[in-house]
């Protein structure tokens, strides 16, 4: 994001695939976006994926999606897609859906 303030809330809407339902995933995500600071919710979808919705600075958010990306989540990860945005209404702390 060129010219983008590192300090200005973003949104990263992020797609987890995998098996990522029945493990914890959810809970673990939470845990991990609250640890960081970050708010917003995460949910499972129809198809088998989980979907987080994550609002906090750029960096903050690029720490949760390293995470997502990273060994150590529960379930096995075999694909994470996002997209970017500014953020929105924010959220209060971070949900499970």
């Amino acid at each position: 994001m060129h010219g983008h303030d590192s300090t200005q809330p973003v949104r990263a809407t992020i797609w987890v695939r995998g098996k990522v339902q029945e493990v914890g995933f959810r809970w673990w995500t939470r845990a991990r976006a609250l640890e960081i600071g970050l708010t917003g919710y995460t949910s499972n979808l129809g198809d088998g994926r989980v979907q987080v919705v994550a609002e906090g600075s750029q960096p903050d958010c690029e720490r949760l999606l390293a995470l997502l990306r990273g060994p150590g989540t529960p379930g096995r990860v075999t694909g994470v897609t996002e997209i970017w945005g500014p953020s929105r209404d924010g959220y209060d702390g971070f949900a499970l859906r």
